[in-house]
């Protein structure tokens, strides 16, 4: 739905929130719950979604006539589609996803491939005069490659210039700007604003630029604006905060090298101080324990003055909690609800995210706005609710802090 004073924004959620594997489940998910949410939170006006498809929903949204079946039932409902969400290729409920998540990464034909037909879908049903957003890994786990190994970064970047082409070609052919949006996260090959410019900087633009004008037969400056114009950045609140970035520096430094961001994903981590006696260690490690779940991949970033930051690949890696004399900030990759304030030694990085929406308002970097809590169901018993109730929260708490 648009939000602000001027409609400028347009805010969803991403229908991973819902448990699905395979399009039937996801059609039905959206089914269920988006004309409810829509009768909620904006009876009178279109209502936006963030579509989450796997390789394979992708592959069935496209099958026959899927396609305009699931058209009918947006434009029949007051629905629209603007943004994808493509980072995860294959099942993303009910069984282990961990370092998966990652896999098949942007070396491969098999994520390239998977990325044409989110556009293919998106060209399709995306509402004329409106910018489409397509957020995708960052490019791959950062544990799985040899740092700086030229062959990587190169390939890495030949599939991305086939990807703006499609891109190109598109608004060329339907006046659509689509862009495809590259999601850092802890430990992903790009993982905070830093990486990102470092990427377009050293490799996307001196690399496919060139690519990019041989393959369109435009000169190559025209075409490092098309790929700045294509390639952007999702800016994961949690992720961010996760890598104790501070908004105002992260935005300062992406505008700087020219490259926009194309979606902000509304999300809110686990942070915590960590005690060095050993009562209230053990209280925490309690506390924690219920976080450490077996699907999904919790990444830890410490905070220390004696190291500054120390990686951990996923909460289950802290455990058994040992003692340290030095002062700790422990900050998890967990997506807690927007509206959580906080339990005892557990909080949230919700101040982080207020924050950043407070510079959206003032600074416009994007239009696209997709709240992304996708751990309903793993969340520990306390914290669940109805999930229609939660959802709509969410978007509350989204609107209070674009207003206040």
């Amino acid at each position: 739905m648009r939000i602000g004073p001027d409609k400028a924004f347009h805010l969803t959620y991403c229908s991973n929130i819902h448990p699905g594997n395979g399009w039937p489940e996801v059609f039905g998910n959206l089914e269920k719950y988006a004309p409810a949410l829509k009768s909620i939170l904006s009876p009178d006006a279109p209502f936006g979604i963030g579509l989450r498809l796997s390789s394979k929903e992708s592959e069935a949204l496209l099958a026959g006539e899927e396609i305009d079946r699931f058209k009918s039932f947006l434009d029949g409902h007051g629905l629209y589609l603007f943004t994808l969400n493509g980072f995860p290729f294959g099942a993303f409920h009910r069984q282990r996803v961990k370092a998966g998540v990652f896999a098949p990464d942007w070396r491969t034909e098999e994520r390239l491939r998977y990325t044409l037909r989110l556009i293919e879908i998106l060209r399709r049903l995306l509402p004329d005069g409106m910018e489409g957003s397509i957020s995708t890994s960052p490019l791959t786990y950062k544990r799985w490659i040899i740092a700086n190994d030229p062959a990587t970064w190169e390939t890495i970047v030949q599939n991305l210039v086939r990807v703006a082409s499609a891109l190109v070609c598109a608004k060329e052919e339907t006046g659509k700007v689509i862009h495809l949006d590259i999601e850092p996260e802890p430990d992903g090959l790009i993982e905070n604003s830093i990486e990102a410019v470092d990427f377009f900087r050293k490799y996307l633009l001196p690399i496919g630029a060139p690519l990019l004008a041989a393959a369109l037969q435009r000169p190559v400056p025209r075409a490092e604006r098309d790929l700045l114009e294509h390639i952007r950045i999702c800016y994961d609140t949690s992720h961010m905060a996760v890598e104790y970035e501070e908004a105002e520096s992260a935005l300062d430094l992406l505008q700087r090298a020219g490259i926009q961001i194309g979606k902000v994903q509304i999300s809110a981590a686990l942070k915590m101080a960590v005690p060095s006696d050993p009562e209230p260690l053990k209280a925490l490690s309690d506390r924690l324990r219920p976080f450490s779940e077996s699907i999904y991949l919790h990444q830890v970033i410490e905070r220390n003055a004696q190291e500054g930051l120390r990686h951990y690949a996923d909460l289950s890696d802290l455990f058994p909690i040992t003692r340290s004399l030095d002062s700790r900030e422990w900050r998890i990759h967990f997506h807690l609800p927007l509206f959580f304030s906080g339990e005892g030694p557990l909080h949230s990085t919700g101040g982080e995210t207020a924050r950043l929406l407070q510079l959206l308002g003032e600074r416009r970097f994007t239009s696209h706005l997709e709240i992304e809590t996708y751990t309903w169901d793993i969340l520990p018993p306390g914290l669940k609710r109805d999930l229609v109730e939660s959802i709509a929260d969410e978007y509350r708490w989204v609107l209070e802090q674009m207003i206040s």
